[in-house]
This record gives structure tokens, sequence and C-alpha cells, in this order.
């Protein structure tokens, strides 16, 4: 069966410098290909060039006849007054499809999205529940292909893992543009990367993203001694050439054309894979304070709803600290009654006085109008940054902006241009505490990177609100757990939250309302949670046993046996960012199995230990 779309040799540019050219790019039956590269490298322009919204400047496009293709834009955007079932009936509309199966396929779609009150209007959703009616959007029009652009911006931790399952079962044919890189490990066979370090403009893998990096490393290693060859080759004709033939024979001509040949080619591969990435690293202050922030018992309600309650904990230098829940559970409003924006409804927050907060906002409130030159330096063209004097020009090209750049518009920048805008204004600040609310939408993998490297070299403090699962697992060293119906609980790191969601699933026998269901069944939930809990009824009689003495000896050496353990998976977490284990194959491979038995092991004291402390009492 032929190809569900084949393009071949695609260009397109934008101004003087071309987004790609000459790419080759086909979709199968089967196909969930992942599309990633830097930014600026053309991979929204390919998924437009796809589904026809945009004309390359040459090449073709071929679509097999009577495909239906669905495509969910990066930002999801609805026309004003539409409901949430309005939407959806719209898009049945558009694909036609046959008046007896609309009410059949229309709730099927919204009840596997976790919609519930149908009459919403679609603009007072969240970002991520936009998101999901997007996805919605164009599922309801059984596609045989879905392209998404950045699908999991704005998406909460659940809705990631609904939308992760979805394409896994899906029977369509699915293009993605992501720069999360679990779920790309999750999601993905087939992996893409557009970069002009690729001398056909892209790396095709088949495989999920992890051997695709495995087949990139062999790919950038050949390259590279490809490049060796060619230099040590080039150096020899300018010797010879240097030296002059005595005879200008033909076969002396030949090889001086040679000559001249290869040193075009070896300036065209040194210009294709020279790379620049961001220049990240925040400044901290040389305060010696370790206690920085205090709260005790805080609890934060947004009219009849708590978003958390009774919350103790204490913010110390040195700490980074992950904050995981559903969209709507207050990891903002936390990050907002830390900074003083907001005041709990009850408890206390003492801070060390004084203290220098930096804050990145999730909705990146920039100036459109504003120039670069200006967002960047607002009071000259310098900058001082960590006590040096930095003209513009030079401070730009740090966040890979070049001297034209500077007299754009800040509003017609992209996503990940203006998250580094953002970036650029925080490390001028010196700071206590870092404040980091959705660092990482629209930054491409290699930022990521930087970002990750400087949040980890960073002396003070780190409170992040980030989906980015892998970022979590890498910086966090303590993760703060909201339930969405006011609880909150303290984990070591991500994936043991992820194994306490499980479980709690488990228990009680039902998906995690919070997360993929609306607003309504969240409410009912809690209220359900809060009058059983204050009921004041007794609960049913259980047969306990008292701790045999062999048990009572384990549970006193419960905490020293955990921190043990966590100390065990630090140190095989650390060993999995050691670049000689990460560049051989097989001691990555072992590094990650004891990762992973690390990991359990944990999981078992912690399980062991909530058994013991159970039966105690």
């Amino acid at each position: 069966m032929p190809p569900i779309i084949s393009a071949q040799g695609l260009a397109k540019r934008y101004g003087v410098a071309p987004l790609f050219k000459n790419i080759s790019f086909t979709v199968s039956e089967g196909d969930r290909i992942g599309v990633i590269g830097p930014n600026g490298s053309g991979k929204s322009t390919l998924l437009a060039i796809l589904c026809g919204d945009v004309k390359p400047d040459s090449g073709d496009v071929a679509v097999r006849k009577g495909t239906r293709l669905s495509y969910v834009k990066q930002i999801s955007e609805f026309a004003d007054g539409l409901s949430i079932q309005a939407v959806i009936e719209g898009a049945l509309e558009r694909a036609a499809v046959p008046q007896a199966e609309r009410a059949g396929r229309s709730a099927e779609t919204l009840g596997r999205a976790g919609f519930e009150d149908l009459e919403l209007a679609a603009l007072t959703l969240s970002g991520g529940w936009k998101k999901r009616l997007a996805i919605a959007e164009a599922l309801v029009q059984n596609p045989d292909i879905l392209l998404l652009d950045e699908p999991t911006n704005h998406l909460d931790l659940a809705g990631i893992e609904w939308l992760e399952r979805l394409l896994r079962r899906a029977a369509f044919a699915s293009v993605v543009v992501s720069h999360d890189r679990y779920f790309l490990e999750n999601v993905t066979n087939e992996m893409v990367e557009i970069d002009k370090a690729y001398e056909d403009g892209a790396l095709r893998v088949h495989g999920n993203y992890s051997v695709f990096l495995e087949a990139k490393e062999e790919h950038l290693h050949a390259q590279r001694n490809r490049q060796e060859a060619l230099e040590n080759r080039v150096h020899e004709e300018i010797a010879w050439l240097r030296r002059g033939a005595k005879a200008r024979t033909r076969k002396s001509k030949a090889r001086i054309d040679n000559a001249h040949k290869m040193i075009g080619d070896l300036a065209e591969m040194k210009g294709r894979t020279s790379t620049s990435t961001a220049q990240i690293d925040f400044s901290a202050t040389n305060r010696q304070t370790k206690q920085l922030i205090e709260l005790d018992n805080v609890t934060s309600a947004m009219g009849d709803r708590v978003l958390f309650e009774k919350l103790q904990f204490t913010v110390t230098s040195g700490m980074r600290v992950g904050l995981v829940g559903p969209n709507g559970s207050g990891k903002t409003t936390l990050l907002r009654l830390l900074r003083g924006d907001l005041t709990p409804t009850a408890g206390k927050i003492r801070k060390a006085d004084p203290l220098r907060m930096v804050y990145f906002d999730q909705n990146r409130e920039l100036d459109p109008d504003l120039l670069l030159r200006r967002a960047l330096a607002p009071d000259s063209d310098a900058v001082i940054y960590q006590e040096r004097v930095i003209h513009v020009a030079s401070w730009a090209a740090r966040f890979l902006f070049t001297g034209e750049d500077l007299n754009r518009r800040v509003g017609k920048l992209s996503g990940g241009e203006r998250a580094r805008v953002l970036i650029a204004q925080l490390m001028l600040q010196a700071a206590d505490v870092l404040l980091l609310d959705e660092p990482t939408n629209d930054l491409d993998i290699p930022t990521l990177e930087i970002l990750e490297e400087s949040l980890l070299e960073f002396r003070g403090a780190l409170v992040l609100v980030t989906h980015d699962r892998y970022m979590l697992d890498r910086v966090s060293t303590i993760v703060l757990g909201f339930d969405g119906l006011g609880g909150i609980e303290r984990f070591a790191d991500y994936s043991q939250w992820e194994t306490w969601q499980t479980a709690r699933e488990s228990k009680q026998g039902q998906p995690r309302i919070a997360a993929i269901a609306g607003p309504a069944v969240v409410a009912k939930d809690r209220e359900s949670r809060s009058a059983s809990a204050g009921s004041g009824s007794a609960p049913a009689a259980t047969t306990k046993k008292k701790l045999s003495f062999k048990e009572t000896r384990e549970l006193e050496t419960m905490e020293q046996r955990i921190a043990e353990a966590e100390l065990t998976l630090q140190e095989k977490q650390e060993a999995l960012q050691d670049p000689a284990i990460v560049s051989d194959g097989a001691r990555l491979h072992k590094a990650s199995v004891e990762l992973d038995e690390a990991r359990k092991s944990v999981d078992q004291l912690y399980a062991r230990w909530a058994e013991l402390e159970q039966k105690k009492d």
C-alpha cells in the first residue's frame, strides 16, 4: 500500500535564511512519528505544509486519495461564543459525518477526553482543557492521520498520560512535533530530527527517542570521522598547492580542481556541523542563611474550593522543589503565595529577611510592541551581568539572537524565543529563590538541556512547576504532589509520586478524578471526601496484630535504610549524567537497570514502612 503522505524535495524560507531545503518526508499506516529540531528549524512549517495550509517554495506533497487528515495547532483557538458541544458539532459538520453517527461519536470522544459540562464556553477553559478540546475536535473527525504541534504544552501530567495512551492505541497514523522527551519515548515508533547539521537536512530513525539518540550518536561519530579525514586530505592538498607544481600538466590541473572542491566541501561541512546553544547561568546571592521560607499550616482556597490545606513545609538553600498535579490544583497559586502576590486563607508564611526572589511567569507577558533590543537591555545598549558590562548584541548572542534580530518586535518572536528573552531578563537578577512556572514550553531540546544544567548548578533554592517529567526527574530533589482535591503530599522524586498515584487509583478502583474528569466531578468528589472525613463516624472495627520483635526492630531501622536507599538512588541518577557512561551503550544499559532497581528498592521500603506504621497503630 502506498504511503498516506509522500513529500519530496521540500524547501521553505522566510526572509533571507532558509528554514529547510530538499527535505523528503513520508507517513505510512501505523507510523507514530516524532519530529524534533532546534527552534526555527521549520518543524511547525513542515506540519502546515503536510496538511496543505502552507505552500512550499519547491517540492511536492502527495496525499493518498480519500485520506482524512486532522491538524492540531500549537495554540488552541476557538471562536467567541462557541460552547464545547458546538465546537465538536462544527467538526462533525466539516467532516461530513452522517447525522445518525454524530451523537454517539461526540459523546464517546468528549467522554474519553474527560468533559462533563458541554455547555461551557470554549474560551473560558484553561490552557490544558483548551488543548484537550482541540484534540477532541480533531479526533471526532475520525482521521487517517493526525498532525499534532506541541500537544503537551499546557496539558497537565495526567492529560499527557491520557494523550500517550490514546496515540499508542490509535488505529490512525500520527506526526507529533514535541520537545517532551518522555512523551517521545513512550509514543513514537519513528523519529525525525530536522537540522542543517545533517547532509540531507534531516535524520530519520526507526524507533523511539532513546533508539534515536543511539543512532544519532553513531551518525555524528561517522560524520566527525569523515570531516577529520577530509581535513587531513585538505591539509595535504594545501601543502601541495603551496609547493607549486613544476609542470602544469592536465593531471596536475585536475588535482588543483579537486583540491579546491575538497576545500569547498570541508567549508560546507563545517558550516553545517557548527552548532550554537543558549548560555544560561542563573546568578545566586551569597546568602549564608539556610532556612529561606517556612510555610506553617498554610491553606489556600478559591471561593468554596480548597486548593490545598495545612501545608507544613520549609524551603532551604540548595533545595530544588518540583510541584506536580492536575491543572487547577494550586501549583501556580503556591508560587504566587511564596512570592507574596497572594495571602493564604489560613496559616502563615515566614521569609528570611531580606529575601530576593526571581519569578518566571508561565503567561510570558512581554510588551509585543517592544523592540528585542529594549526587552534585553531596558535602560541602555548594555547590561550588567555578574558585575560585568556586556553590550546588548553580545548579550543577545548568548540567547541565539543575531544583530539583525535586535530591531524585531517582541510580538513577532516565537514561543521559544520569548521564553529565552524572559530567561535573559531573569539572569540579570541575583536570587535566593527561583520560582519557575512552566519555563520549558516551546524550548527546544538543546536549550532544555542547558536550562537543566543551569538549575542543577544554581546555589540558591528552586521551586519549579513543569509538566516535563524528564526535567522533574533530573532536577528536583523533592516533589510536592497536589491531588486536586485539597490534599498535598511530599515525595522523594517524580517516580515515587507516580507510584503513589497508581496505588491510589488501584485502591479507589477509579482513575484520577481530578486529572481526567471535569471540574464538576472534582467538586463532587471533594465534597464526598470532606463529608466522610468530617462525619465523626468511626471506621469499621478491624482486628490488628501487634508488631513482632523482628518487625519492631525493622521499623526502628527503617528511616536509616530509606535514607541509605535514597542516597544510592541519587548516586545512580548522577551516574546517568556521566558522559563516559552515556557514550558507552553497554555501561548505559547497566546504569539504567541499576537505576530502576534502586527506585524499586526505595518504593518497596516506603511501602513496607507504611505497612508497619499502620500495623503499629
